[in-house]
């Protein structure tokens, strides 16, 4: 199985609120990927530190984990299944974050299970697998 980590899971290791290598535990042979999506939050992120220091530290980190894991495209296919599940979503009156859309349809067009911890607005997402690494 492989996997997609959202920004959520990164930024709850980043504050040590998170023991990643626990939960990675058995499964080191699955592959881990991050959305571009991810990749602009986390930047989003460090760019609004005001704190050179703290600028600086969350970039190295953000940096670190950008070199880490492959960073997946938006696509002609991750595309088609936004369409559809914002479709389906806006029908139920159910819509989502716009950036939670993207990832989730990445995660469906690609076969991939979400790796979250705010899961609130990705359970309503159907046919998405989605493990919530912050819940005890």
């Amino acid at each position: 199985m492989a996997v997609l980590i959202d920004t959520s899971i990164l930024i709850a290791y980043e504050r040590g609120q998170l023991d990643i290598a626990a939960r990675v535990a058995g499964r080191e042979a699955e592959e881990a990927f991050l959305s571009v999506i991810s990749a602009s939050e986390l930047l989003h992120g460090a760019h609004r530190a005001t704190d050179p220091a703290v600028h600086a530290r969350r970039l190295a980190f953000v940096e670190a984990t950008l070199a880490r894991f492959p960073v997946l495209e938006i696509d002609l296919e991750v595309a088609r299944a936004h369409a559809a599940l914002w479709s389906c979503l806006a029908q139920r009156g159910e819509i989502i974050g716009v950036h939670d859309s993207w990832i989730a349809a990445t995660c469906i067009a690609l076969d991939l299970t979400l790796i979250a911890g705010n899961t609130r607005e990705f359970n309503r997402v159907p046919g998405l697998k989605v493990e919530n690494w912050t819940a005890e």
